[in-house]
């Protein structure tokens, strides 16, 4: 945590937390006071081309991308870098776990009467 006087008598606190991936070289950091989780595109491992989660510098966790095993058809659905469905990645920690879940998108089609 930082002190700034920003120039005047009263001390402003700001939350500094460092983010890393653990597949990839990308880092973050934000100076937000409350919770919150950066999110990124990554670049390597089973969720390469997905946004999923960073967690905070220092964490061990283990990453897992879960594919799709039903019929895609004509829906519209987030593929990894190899082109493979994607529903979910998870990132399972000492003390918990995060998830993205990717849902397939929706579509229409406006017809005349």
């Amino acid at each position: 945590m930082t002190v700034n006087t920003n120039g005047g008598g009263v001390p402003l606190l700001s939350a500094e937390r460092w983010w890393v991936c653990p597949n990839c070289p990308q880092t973050a950091v934000t100076r937000e006071a409350a919770p919150h989780t950066r999110y990124h595109t990554c670049s390597r491992g089973p969720a390469a081309g997905m946004t999923m989660p960073m967690v905070p510098a220092g964490t061990r966790c283990k990453i897992e991308a879960a594919e799709r095993q039903d019929y895609v058809g004509r829906e519209l659905v987030q593929v990894n870098a190899e082109g493979r469905p994607v529903m979910s990645v998870t990132i399972t920690r000492d003390d918990g776990q995060d998830c993205a879940v990717y849902a397939p998108c929706a579509t229409a089609r406006a017809e005349d009467s």
